[in-house]
């Protein structure tokens, strides 16, 4: 059986609507794994079937409320959801306690951090002084800025070393990594691009390698690993 690669859904509050860009799907089939939607239920319902996922897979989307990393929330603040902050914070822990793969997109790297006990800028803009544009009206296949990999680290086995170009749709971004994560790339004005942990837990990433891995295959490189290291725990 192919590993089962769980990945939670958007929530739309006000329309009581959950959502996932099929890109995400795509990548984790084109890696060789069989994706799981998980809906905006309760973290505690859905904990006993996580035993039986290989890895998850954390997208974009909102931002994440500030209450869960100790601050009050500041002016430049998006739409948050409770309900999915619940889920994705808490089956991020459990599959720490499980031992299994996470990989993080976008607002999912952020999660990562969180849940392990990091904190965010709310808002790049705001708080990074000469911050560039992170949130691109290019189409979401196009990337527009760079990101510098950092030698020795699993992003970079992955992607290469050096300079990359990605696309990127955040304002959200890593302040202070969790304890245990390694920042993995950085952007030209210092926001944080990549983190990761050493015990290969853990991989997240600011750009969105789902709508690049076509043009550039090497981004397929991120899915993979997550389905191998799901492969690897079964």
């Amino acid at each position: 059986m192919l590993p089962l690669i769980g990945i939670t859904c958007g929530f739309n509050a006000p329309e009581d609507r959950a959502f996932l860009a099929r890109q995400y799907i795509r990548a984790v089939e084109a890696a060789g794994g069989l994706p799981v939607l998980i809906g905006p239920v309760d973290a505690d319902l859905f904990f006993p079937l996580a035993s039986r996922l290989g890895g998850l897979l954390l997208p974009g989307g909102g931002d994440v409320d500030p209450v869960h990393f100790g601050q009050e929330p500041q002016r430049g603040l998006g739409s948050v959801a409770a309900v999915q902050d619940a889920l994705e914070l808490g089956l991020t822990l459990r599959m720490k306690e499980m031992g299994k793969p996470v990989l993080g997109i976008c607002r999912g790297a952020q999660v990562i951090n969180v849940a392990l006990g990091g904190t965010l800028y709310q808002d790049i803009g705001d708080q990074v002084d000469g911050a560039l544009k992170h949130f691109q009206d290019a189409p979401r296949p196009y990337p527009t800025h760079g990101i510098e990999v950092e030698e020795g680290t699993r992003l970079a086995a992955l992607l290469g070393p050096g300079g990359r170009r990605v696309n990127s749709f955040h304002h959200q971004a890593v302040a202070r990594p969790a304890p245990g994560l390694t920042v993995s790339a950085f952007a030209a004005d210092g926001v944080v691009e990549g983190i990761e942990d050493e015990e290969g837990r853990f991989l997240g990433v600011q750009c969105h390698p789902e709508w690049l891995w076509e043009q550039e295959p090497c981004f397929l490189a991120l899915f993979r690993w997550l389905v191998q290291r799901s492969g690897e725990i079964r």
